[in-house]
């Protein structure tokens, strides 16, 4: 039992270590479009060319660009970390007792993960990204307050401070209704579409590359663009499904008093915003959730592939 064991504490450790690496980078290099998302979805008046006006006439531009990285890195860090894990051990179960069906036969030549039925991506993705999001929950409230400008916080420790003595312990987990909501059908999506477009792209890719050869192989620079390109897809297609949670999400996480649940908060935007409201932020969101994704995923499969070859 303990040389099973011991095999599968050290993949899941790799799986861990990859995703943390892959979501510090992910986060760093992308936190001003995360920034100005948070800024024009924090209210109906906010539009992205005064949103970068105001930030353009800071002292410190790059330092208020890059205002909220130790939140953010730390929130996507540990969950990419916490979400590439647990999706991991979820698809390896799924893939090892056809628990949603048969996996396909056919393989993503340029990935060394599973392949797995339709619903059995779908399902694994959402599952892993609730319960991300679920411990996460406080690190994403102290990182969109860090982004907004409505708070003033000098340091993690007094924005946890803060919201505590403001909100008391539910303020930390304000708009994981929403998170939810948004996250679950996009995680779900995106693997499902993410390895259906790595089976597409591989495949086109090999046929071009190798005419009449061994279409199962693929260079790692072949394979990193493949995995790449099919990451940028998919996060565009589902984040433009659920920006309307994300805008809603972010409302609730800054004024949690004014906006107080999912439905009250929608409601209340569309009724004194309208239906723009909920498409705040989405150019911003497409492009930083399909960067971020591809980026993340990339990363996280080179990681483990060259885990796997050593």
């Amino acid at each position: 039992m303990k040389d099973h064991a011991s095999p599968v504490r050290t993949k899941s450790t790799r799986h861990f270590i990859s995703g943390l690496g892959s979501g510090i980078a992910s986060a760093v290099i992308l936190q001003p479009l995360d920034l100005l998302k948070t800024r024009v979805q924090q209210s109906g008046d906010s539009s992205l060319s005064a949103c970068w006006k105001e930030l353009r006439q800071s002292p410190h531009v790059a330092r208020s660009l890059w205002r909220g990285t130790v939140p953010s890195a730390l929130r996507t860090g540990f969950g990419s970390a916490l979400y590439f894990t647990s999706l991991n051990a979820i698809r390896q179960y799924a893939q090892r007792t056809n628990l949603l069906g048969r996996s396909p036969h056919r393989q993503n030549i340029s990935s060394t993960l599973p392949t797995l039925t339709v619903w059995a991506n779908l399902t694994s993705g959402a599952v892993a990204r609730t319960f991300a999001g679920f411990i996460l929950m406080p690190l994403t409230v102290i990182k969109v307050r860090f982004e907004s400008n409505l708070y003033s916080y000098s340091s993690v420790a007094s924005a946890a401070a803060d919201i505590r003595r403001r909100d008391g312990l539910r303020g930390f987990f304000s708009g994981f209704g929403a998170t939810a909501i948004r996250d679950a059908p996009y995680a779900g999506l995106y693997v499902l579409f993410y390895e259906m477009l790595k089976t597409h792209l591989g495949s086109l890719a090999a046929a071009t590359s190798h005419a009449g050869g061994d279409q199962q192989k693929m260079t790692l620079s072949a394979a990193s663009s493949v995995n790449f390109a099919s990451g940028i897809l998919a996060g565009a297609a589902c984040s433009a499904v659920s920006n309307p949670f994300d805008a809603v999400k972010t409302r609730i996480q800054l004024q949690p008093r004014e906006y107080r649940n999912v439905w009250q908060a929608g409601y209340k935007m569309v009724m004194d915003e309208g239906f723009r409201s909920l498409l705040d932020g989405l150019a911003l969101r497409m492009s930083r959730k399909a960067l971020s994704s591809a980026l993340a995923w990339t990363v996280y499969e080179e990681l483990i592939r060259r885990f796997s070859s050593s």
